[in-house]
């Protein structure tokens, strides 16, 4: 019954990820029209002529004419056309603010595009799930149902193989990461903590491997906030534990007076620099995996469009043999990436709970 949902999580997220999210547009290479689906969609619903604007896009004409507009209005930089801002509409929106009355300046975009739809200032702003959330409500799904035994295991050591294994894990995270790392007192406190962002982060790596998925952590503003949590309970943990004044003194240890501010602004810098770290390093594995595998597919539509038809289906053994390779090496980065993340924060967070270190 377990495994039964576990699977109808998977499936009906990856169903809706294809059915509501934006579809991307691409660019002038079968590798950049790839690429596009590293990046989020918004998710929409389209209205009853859309089927109606689909079918004149089958036409090459029409197909040709659609392409060259929405080129160029790519390249222009303005988004979505009008007609798919006709068509598209979001299935939540949260109004961020009305768009101005006659007369009113209109508030400066945000920096953020995942919270601006519409990108236009004069239009109002508002925040639209993604189908990155999607996969984030999914893992979370996915670990509440899957650790549902767990518990009991703990209690009267009674399970299936697969309860076993999380707890096993459970236990080397207990181990082997949090109190090596930060020490049994307040390993022991912080250890929800942990737990929850190992199996957080391994679940959405793993939820990417998925066709029809996206990967939520290959996402720089996923990969960013759970960074900033892990800077949090660094600053805030270390000035509870510490004291306030006491933490940020600490951060330098005993040195000639004159080289203590000099000192003091690299120790600051080196804390702010540490959770850059751990988003970079995240972001950055994850999507370059899922570029690899992207690029090799796409060797098949370039030799394609380049050499023929033949060449192109002549290439796509060897490229899906190596793409089919290199995702097999994804399965094995999904959890070393949250072992890598885990145990980065843990020594993060014990460095700044223990001022010797």
């Amino acid at each position: 019954m377990r495994s039964l949902l576990l699977l109808l999580v998977v499936v009906g997220s990856c169903f809706l990820t294809v059915k509501y999210s934006d579809h991307h547009t691409g660019g002038k290479t079968p590798f950049e029209t790839l690429y596009m689906h590293l990046m989020p969609g918004a998710l929409v619903t389209h209205g009853d002529d859309h089927a109606d604007h689909a079918e004149e896009h089958v036409d090459g004409g029409a197909d040709a004419h659609a392409e060259d507009a929405h080129g160029a209005a790519a390249d222009a930089g303005h988004g979505p056309t009008e007609a798919e801002h006709h068509h598209a509409t979001p299935i939540f929106q949260l109004e961020l603010w009305s768009k101005p009355a006659a007369g009113e300046v209109a508030p400066p975009p945000l920096p953020l595009k995942l919270l601006d739809y519409d990108k236009d200032p004069q239009n109002g702003g508002h925040f639209v799930l993604y189908n990155l959330q999607i996969f984030q409500l999914a893992a979370v799904l996915l670990i509440l149902i899957a650790f549902s035994g767990v518990p009991t295991y703990l209690k009267t050591g009674k399970g299936d193989r697969v309860t076993r294994t999380l707890a096993g894990f459970c236990h080397y995270v207990r181990d082997e990461i949090v109190i090596a790392n930060v020490g049994k007192h307040h390993g022991e406190k912080l250890l929800p903590m942990f737990l929850s962002l190992f199996f957080f982060i391994l679940f959405m790596n793993l939820c990417g491997l998925v066709p029809g998925s996206v990967t939520p952590t290959a996402s720089i503003f996923v990969t960013a906030a759970l960074a900033m949590i892990t800077f949090g309970v660094m600053v805030i943990g270390g000035m509870v534990v510490q004291g306030p004044l006491a933490f940020w003194k600490n951060l330098v240890p005993h040195v000639p007076t004159w080289l203590w501010p000099l000192l003091f602004v690299i120790e600051v810098i080196g804390l702010c620099v540490k959770p850059v770290a751990l988003t970079i390093r995240l972001f950055a594995n994850l999507t370059g995996g899922h570029m690899v595998v992207l690029s090799f597919m796409g060797l098949i539509f370039f030799f394609g469009q380049s050499f023929g038809d033949a060449i192109g289906y002549a290439s796509a053994p060897v490229a899906v043999g190596f793409a089919v390779f290199i995702m097999i090496i994804e399965g094995f980065v999904a959890f070393v990436q949250a072992y890598v993340f885990t145990v980065l924060s843990a020594i993060f967070v014990g460095a700044s709970l223990h001022p010797e270190h």
